[in-house]
Parts: C-alpha cells; structure tokens; sequence
C-alpha cells in the first residue's frame, strides 16, 4: 500500500517503471478526445468542481485512463471527500500512476499523470482516511469506467522474481505485483522477509481479466511452473517466505483451489504440500523488485535460473501468452 512517504520519493526520485508507454502526436489526441478531455489531461487543465456525476458514483468497478486505457483504480478505494471531484485512496497498482511535483499558481502539490501516456489526471494529497492517509483527487474527464471486472489472485511459489515474469506474459493478467503476504509483521522490506521471521511468503498479487483468463487455468499455471511438492523450499531458495502458497480472496477462489490441488495431484510423484490460506494484507516489495527480470535480464540469476524457466512455460503454455 502506497503512503504519502512513497508519494514524495517517487516525485523527488523517479517514478516505478510503467508497464507499457503510449505515444500520440497532439493532433492525434485532439481527434480522439472531446475538447474538454483534450484540456484536462494533455493541457492540464482542471474541470469545475461537482460538475461529474462520477462523484457520486460508487458501485463497484474499475476506472481507466480516458486517453490510453490503463487501469488506474478501483472504486473500491473511492470515498466521498466533498471537494467536488472523484476521489480515491490508492491506484490500482503500484506502477499505474506517476507523480511529479506542481508549483503552478503559488503552492506546492504533486501532480498526477498516468504513467502509460503522461495524462494529466489531477493531484495527490495528504489527507484521506487511513489506512494510507491519501487522497487521490482526479478530474472525472480524465477517467471512464471499466466495464469488465477484473479480479484479484495471491500466489507464492518460491522467488517472485521468476514466478512475476512469467504469469506478466499471460493473455488476460493486467498486472503482476510482486510482494509479501500471510505474515504477522506490517509493512515488512525484504531484509526482514528472508529473515524468515515475519511469516510472509513472497508471493505475487495478480490482476486478470476472468473473461479472458480464468482463476482455475492461473493455479494450474501456478502450480506446473513450480513445485509444489518442496516444503518451505524451491531449488537452492529455503525457508518459510519460498513456501508454496495460494491466498484465496473468497470462498469460491478456496473452493476452486481445492479442487484443482486435487486434480493435479496424480501428476506428481509426492505429494503436494501447497498451503491454501485466506488472504489478509499485501503489501507491495520494493521498487527494485518490481519488472525485476525483464530490467536486469543479463544479470546471472536471470540467466541460470528465470531464463530457463520462462523458455519452459512459453513453450508449455504458448497459446495463453499474449500475442
């Protein structure tokens, strides 16, 4: 979960990497958008106040970036600040937002872009409700409303730098985050994880589109890329935080798993010790984690050990991948 700490760093420091860039030239723009929306989000301009009905608007669902379609949030981080504009309490992923710090007409503010196409959205302050104390006040034009809903699954099997670049290259997954859940320390760093005193596992947070992809052919997928017959250990990777683990979000995700451990397990020599266990808290690992392969693929782990792995998956799930 994103703080205001983390708001400030990434304005003073460089933003986290986006997962894609979109690049238009301004006549492009112009012919896409309404005026309004053209003035918003690439002359960053600001719509008056209560003058969306998005304000008001809180059933679920997600909301993307009205230029380029990034998934930017969730309503269920919406809240009703009464400062007349949509407001929400985190970005949908780490990575979807980009800050920059605003000087304009008197006052210091942090300016929010989308981080795919460099979208005007609004500001961040610090001042929402806890538990992340933010306030993230965007202007209505600048969104719209997903109508897909996506969903959400937590999975451990080993290092999430292997297990993230791989389920990232899936049909249907709009975000792999890496991170660490199911443990009983708040807000613990990497350091600390593979300690093994915390009780967190490292684990990825997945974000995929159902109708494309579903929950059942990811834990298939989780499963046959790892072993899930290794307690506490994969590989040369040993200790309860590379345990393998599937965090369920409901009882259908607990159901579901249950059912797909006991599917698989007549492809298995021993048998699986893959732990099923209610999701509590994710809590996103450090920057340098994030896209970790695919930033340092000539280092030497990625190339003895996720490299390998990844040419494996390709070939086993080759008609998942995204074209």
């Amino acid at each position: 979960m994103l703080n205001w700490n983390d708001v400030i760093r990434f304005a003073d420091t460089g933003n986290p990497a986006p997962e894609r860039t979109v690049r238009k030239t301004d006549a492009e723009w112009r012919a896409q958008l309404s005026a309004e929306a053209y003035h918003v989000t690439r002359n960053k301009g600001t719509e008056r106040p209560f003058s969306s009905g998005m304000c008001n608007l809180f059933e679920p669902g997600l909301y993307s970036c009205v230029c380029c379609g990034t998934l930017l949030f969730d309503a269920s981080e919406k809240f009703e600040s009464g400062t007349g504009w949509p407001s929400f309490t985190q970005p949908v992923t780490p990575n979807a937002i980009a800050y920059h710090a605003d000087r304009s007409h008197g006052m210091t503010r942090v300016e929010t872009t989308c981080n795919t196409c460099e979208a005007h959205l609004g500001h961040v302050f610090p001042d929402g409700p806890a538990p992340s104390g933010l306030r993230y006040c965007m202007n209505a034009v600048a969104l719209q409303k997903v109508t897909v809903e996506l969903e959400t699954a937590t999975f451990g099997g080993g290092c999430f730098w292997c297990t993230e670049a791989m389920f990232r290259e899936l049909a249907g997954v709009h975000s792999a985050v890496s991170g660490y859940s199911g443990g009983q320390v708040d807000n613990p760093n990497y350091r600390q994880v593979c300690n093994g005193s915390t009780g967190h596992a490292e684990v990825i947070q997945v974000l995929f589109d159902p109708t494309v992809i579903s929950y059942r052919d990811l834990l298939e997928i989780h499963l046959e890329t790892h072993d899930p017959t290794t307690l506490n250990r994969q590989g040369a990777d040993k200790g309860t935080q590379y345990r393998s683990v599937i965090f369920t979000h409901d009882a259908t995700q607990k159901q579901v798993a249950a059912e797909v451990l006991k599917a698989l397990q007549p492809e298995f020599n021993a048998p699986i010790v893959t732990e099923i266990a209610d999701f509590t808290q994710f809590y996103q690992a450090e920057d340098y984690h994030q896209d970790y392969y695919n930033l340092n693929e000539g280092a030497g782990y990625c190339q003895i050990v996720i490299s390998p792995k990844l040419r494996k998956f390709r070939e086993k799930f080759r008609a998942k991948l995204t074209k």
